[in-house]
């Protein structure tokens, strides 16, 4: 029965040690609150860290213990708190289809740039060979975004300086001719 008496006594102890730091710490709150004359300003995590203890002492302790606000106020953080916790938004997701990334963007924008036959099927199947997963629908949506036209118009807006890239200096008469 040694070991009992010296659980007893540790126990003791430790209450007692706890007990005076309590007192010491409500005696230190009733001397702060004297000299405060204006109302605390307190962050949300400062909030929430009261709000969790408070919730755990209860109403009837918290009301001698209190001094940054009223009870009634302290636990409407602690039901905001755990109203905020569970709402869900976690877990939401935008509706609709993913968005495309930029670069498949930018590539899709380029392959229509270079080879003006080709229309936005045919770009989504030359990007399903190496494994972009893409769909016709956000393919045009992006070529559309970046100013470009769908196929036929861009086959029949295709101007003479792509088609024969001459310089200027090649094109001018010789001199002393005039043109008719």
């Amino acid at each position: 029965m040694l070991w009992t008496r010296l659980l007893a006594h540790a126990s003791g102890t430790v209450n007692q040690e706890l007990l005076l730091r309590n007192e010491y710490l409500a005696a230190e709150n009733r001397i702060l609150r004297g000299q405060i004359k204006c109302r605390l300003l307190l962050s949300e995590a400062e909030k929430a860290t009261l709000a969790e203890i408070a919730h755990r002492l209860g109403r009837m302790v918290l009301e001698d213990v209190a001094a940054t606000a009223k009870p009634d106020t302290i636990l409407g953080w602690y039901r905001k708190l755990i109203a905020d916790k569970f709402d869900g938004s976690k877990f939401r997701r935008s509706v609709g289809r993913p968005k495309v990334d930029q670069e498949t963007e930018r590539f899709v924008g380029r392959m229509a740039r270079e080879d003006s036959s080709w229309g936005h099927d045919r770009i989504v199947g030359a990007l399903a060979n190496p494994g972009h997963g893409l769909s016709d629908q956000p393919a045009g949506n992006g070529l559309r975004r970046h100013g470009i036209s769908p196929a036929p118009k861009r086959k029949q807006t295709v101007s003479w300086k792509k088609l024969y890239p001459l310089t200027l200096e090649s094109n001018r008469f010789p001199s002393g001719c005039r043109r008719a």
